[in-house]
């Protein structure tokens, strides 16, 4: 009978992980493919960027009300000084890969995004060392290599390379390893009580909005003024359609970081990094089969390189957590501010919350 028991609690937790996986794959494969058929007819995508961080900012503060609401607990508010001066950085770091990852979608296909985006590990280990969040071991070179190699294989000689594009989603991969570090600093701060990721995302919308904007103005303001899409249409239909499918953008938006956190939370980030490396593949799969992205013999050879160094640098996180004792994450019952957004029946017992919110953001880097 207890073996049994055993086999179906087995059985269930094989089945729920592979759930949230592919909710998680649907999300993030989903914002990709879909941002990228919406710049083929909309090319303004800071400002598509903009409105995505409005829903994010308006879904977070429902979040918010509701577990206030539920737990009768006051949410985190932060002084402006506090705001200003430690959120601020981390925002605008968060706001330009966002922005330039949605820009390069005007320039290259999904499969050059996809690898070129994977490299952002590589940068984000090169900013660890930077911020001595790393220590500088052979094998970290090692995995530096692989990916630079594997980045100038999948690039070399390639017929749909674009220098605009690249250079935007290479920027934009720059940026997000000071967006990951700072995330990682910021998260580190107790005191400042921004470790449930809704409040995080809930703090940080409203200065990557104002972050963004510069950029929108100078590049696009004009343009989208002047537009029949918006704010010179004529057909309201055609109006509705378009911020409708905005909209929507913004929904796949809030719901990818979210599919992340349930991943996380109720796996570990590991696994989240595992699903990561196949999501890739899958992506790439997809690129050249729905989309007719030509991927070369010397492409797949680099991406697979680079798949590698990632891989090895998912190895060494596994076995530095193992080593120092890190327990993987629990169920979501042992934190009550999402007692209402994500129902637990089995609650944990014994794992410090803010432990968790550091590895969710970091395996998200």
């Amino acid at each position: 009978m207890g073996r049994w028991a055993l086999d179906v609690a087995f059985v269930w937790k094989a089945v729920l992980t592979l759930g949230l996986v592919l909710l998680y794959y649907c999300f993030s494969i989903g914002i990709t493919f879909y941002n990228k058929w919406l710049t083929k007819s909309f090319h303004f995508p800071l400002f598509m960027t903009m409105l995505h961080l409005a829903v994010i900012f308006l879904f977070s503060a429902l979040s918010r009300a509701l577990v206030q609401c539920s737990s009768h607990r006051a949410r985190v508010v932060l002084s402006w000084t506090d705001y200003l001066r430690r959120v601020a950085p981390t925002a605008l770091a968060t706001a330009l890969d966002v922005g330039l990852s949605n820009w390069s979608f005007l320039y290259i296909t999904v499969s050059l995004y996809t690898m070129t985006k994977s490299s952002a590990v590589l940068f984000i280990l090169i900013f660890s060392l930077i911020f001595k969040l790393e220590e500088l071991r052979a094998a970290l070179v090692l995995v530096v290599l692989l990916i630079a190699g594997g980045l100038f294989m999948f690039t070399y000689k390639s017929t749909q390379f674009n220098v605009e594009g690249f250079a935007l989603v290479l920027g934009a991969s720059f940026i997000g390893g000071i967006r990951w570090t700072l995330t990682q600093i910021l998260l580190q701060k107790a005191e400042l009580g921004l470790q449930n990721p809704i409040d995080t995302m809930f703090h940080l919308q409203p200065l990557m909005f104002l972050g963004l904007f510069p950029l929108f103005a100078i590049f696009e303001g004009l343009h989208l003024s002047t537009s029949e899409k918006i704010f010179r249409f004529q057909d309201t239909g055609l109006l509705l359609r378009v911020l409708g499918s905005l909209f929507l953008g913004g929904i796949l938006a809030f719901g990818l970081g979210f599919s992340e956190f349930l991943l996380v939370s109720r796996t570990s980030s590991l696994t989240l990094s595992i699903a990561g490396i196949f999501k890739e593949v899958c992506t790439l799969l997809l690129a050249a089969h729905l989309l007719g992205d030509q991927i070369s013999l010397l492409n797949w050879l680099g991406f697979a390189l680079c798949l590698s160094g990632i891989s090895l640098h998912v190895a060494l996180k596994a076995l530095h957590s193992k080593g120092d004792g890190e327990k993987p994450l629990k169920g979501l019952g042992s934190n009550p501010d999402l007692e209402l957004l994500l129902r637990s029946s089995q609650p944990e017992e014994g794992h410090d919350e803010a432990e968790e919110e550091d590895e969710y953001f970091v395996a998200q880097g």
